[in-house]
């Protein structure tokens, strides 16, 4: 069986069956609003003290950004919105708590299942964990205790929450496998930083096993083998070894260069939503940060973040690289992306629509205020600046010309910033890649965002189940626009970076490299194992292949080529 691979590695175990019972949420006219609301603030209560053991214990057994999970949990059950609203239903409708607050908490839900960037998106599991946990209080559920699991076991259940990866016995549990989820989701960052591999996306999985089966999975393909041979056990069990000297083999390569076996140096960066993520970036050895996505300021929030507020949050990271590079791209959202206090239009287009640049520069009042919270935090770092979804050159005028609008009135103000703060854009839309000679002109440096551009080249939502096989980071298209884009900011003397999925894509490290792109931005679990394979690749002998990968016909060739020729 296959899905899709979010937490790398091989597990070998028996498969613990993992279903809750169903919450039936029924209206109920109660009698008194008063004590109704005094239930749902006990039940607050308690679920804060769950909250807050998961948070020591995410502390103590996997790490400090990881427990900052269970922070943000806290924030949304102390959210004002969200408790007013649920009071609100109680109180005008004379309902019961545990209907007020599955009411209210789908509506939060609702908004962030809506949003494209899948990294936000992620966040709505998040909410359904927090009012999952506030429902079981209210109902007197006692949930399955999965610290008793005291064999090797892969979890098999339609979804886990991150409650349930920090409540599992960590010893014993060696793989999940879920309905749901994907790579960006907390549960499966926990499970990265833990080393258990997961797998999501398999659809029937729960109708397939029984309890007590014997299952091996493989996070690497997304692999699923139900009660396999005894040849195939074999072979996994080879296989586990060998992954397991890897694991070490990697650890070496904390401290040393990001240099191919010729000597070309490059430069491997993560990406981070939150300014707690630093910390796992800098635990995997990161020369920087390459993508620092800001909206977590403005989701997290029911008004507009201050400047105040902004400014603490870039200088913190700023100051944790010590140094290091850290690229700040300016807000994303708009479109699909529902910001309530924003008021945004609804859109029948919402990925071609009024997003990331285009609302800045019509919203000016909120650009220049993230400007000069970012020029300000660039005082304490070596900060850089970068504007997403541009299309055409004007665009990036407009912006520069606000920046530089930014920079006066800091002057004037006496406030001390950086007057050599790079500016660079997303190169994530084609017009962009094509038209790369004239845009390199203008900037500091290029990032590619492969998301995106991927996304605008073959025309395909690559959250549309049924189209989604067309969402392919080996179409030979994809792949002549990004080594267009290096080859013209190369010749302008400029760098050029990747903040995608595609910069920590093993198969095409190589190909990137022999491309020269300059900086490769990943999620922080994928460092180390770039630094690996960048410093066991040629540049000049994967050079000699760029030309036949450029011109093959299809995806499915480029990706065959590469596994022969190129990684054999």
């Amino acid at each position: 069986m296959k899905g899709l691979g979010t937490s790398p590695g091989i597990g070998i175990g028996k498969v613990f069956l993992y279903v809750e019972p169903e919450i039936n949420i029924e209206k109920k006219n109660i009698e008194s609003p008063e004590l109704e609301i005094e239930r749902f603030n006990e039940s607050i209560n308690k679920a804060m003290e769950e909250i807050d053991y998961l948070y020591k214990r995410t502390l103590d057994e996997v790490g400090q950004d990881e427990a900052e999970i269970f922070t943000a949990h806290k924030m949304m059950l102390e959210d004002p919105e969200f408790i007013n609203g649920v009071k609100g239903k109680i109180n005008n409708e004379n309902a019961n708590a545990e209907w007020a607050v599955n009411e209210v908490a789908n509506q939060f839900i609702a908004v962030f299942e809506g949003i494209e960037d899948e990294y936000l998106r992620a966040r709505a599991a998040d909410l359904k964990d927090v009012s999952s946990r506030l429902l079981r209080v209210l109902l007197g559920i006692e949930p399955i205790d999965l610290m008793a699991i005291n064999k090797e076991s892969i979890i098999v259940a339609e979804d886990l929450t991150p409650s349930d990866t920090a409540g599992m016995n960590k010893d014993k549990v060696v793989g999940m496998v879920t309905i749901l989820g994907g790579r960006t989701s907390h549960t499966s960052i926990i499970a990265r930083t833990l080393g258990i591999p997961a797998i999501a996306g398999i659809d029937n999985i729960l109708k397939e096993v029984n309890h007590g089966d014997i299952m091996i999975i493989d996070g690497d393909v997304g692999e699923v083998i139900i009660n396999p041979t005894d040849e195939e056990l074999k072979l996994y069990k080879k296989k586990l070894q060998e992954m397991n000297e890897f694991k070490e083999r990697l650890k070496s390569m904390i401290g040393e260069e990001s240099i191919s076996k010729d000597e070309h140096r490059v430069e491997i960066a993560g990406n981070i939503g939150t300014p707690s993520d630093i910390d796992n970036v800098l635990i995997n050895d990161g020369e920087g940060v390459g993508l620092f996505r800001t909206e977590f300021l403005y989701m997290d929030s029911d008004s507009l973040p201050t400047e105040e507020k902004q400014f603490e949050a870039y200088k913190f990271v700023a100051e944790k690289l010590e140094g290091k590079p850290l690229v700040i791209r300016t807000l994303d959202v708009g479109g699909d992306k529902e910001i309530p206090y924003l008021d945004l239009p609804k859109e029948m287009n919402p990925f071609l629509g009024y997003r990331a640049i285009r609302l800045c520069l019509d919203r000016t009042d909120i650009f220049k205020t993230q400007l000069r919270a970012i020029y300000r935090a660039s005082y304490y770092g070596n900060i850089k600046i970068m504007f997403p979804m541009i299309s055409n050159i004007n665009e990036l005028r407009s912006a520069k010309i606000l920046a530089e609008e930014v920079r006066e009135e800091l002057r004037k103000e006496n406030i001390p910033f950086k007057e050599d703060v790079e500016i660079g854009i997303m190169v994530e839309v084609p017009s962009v890649a094509i038209h790369s000679k004239a845009f390199a002109k203008e900037v500091d440096f290029f990032s590619i965002g492969t998301n995106d551009l991927i996304q605008y080249t073959v025309a395909v939502d690559r959250g549309n189940q049924n189209i989604s096989y067309l969402y392919n980071q080996y179409h030979p298209a994809v792949l002549n626009l990004i080594n267009m884009t290096i080859k013209n900011g190369h010749e302008a003397g400029i760098w050029v970076g990747m903040c995608g999925e595609v910069a920590g894509d093993e198969k095409l490290i190589p190909v990137l490299l022999a491309m020269g792109l300059d900086e490769f931005s990943m999620s922080a679990g994928s460092i180390l194992r770039a630094r690996y394979q960048i410093r066991n690749t040629s540049k000049l002998e994967v050079a000699k292949h760029l030309d036949t990968i450029l011109n093959l016909p299809t995806a499915e060739d480029v990706e065959r080529y590469i596994d022969e020729n190129i990684l054999n």
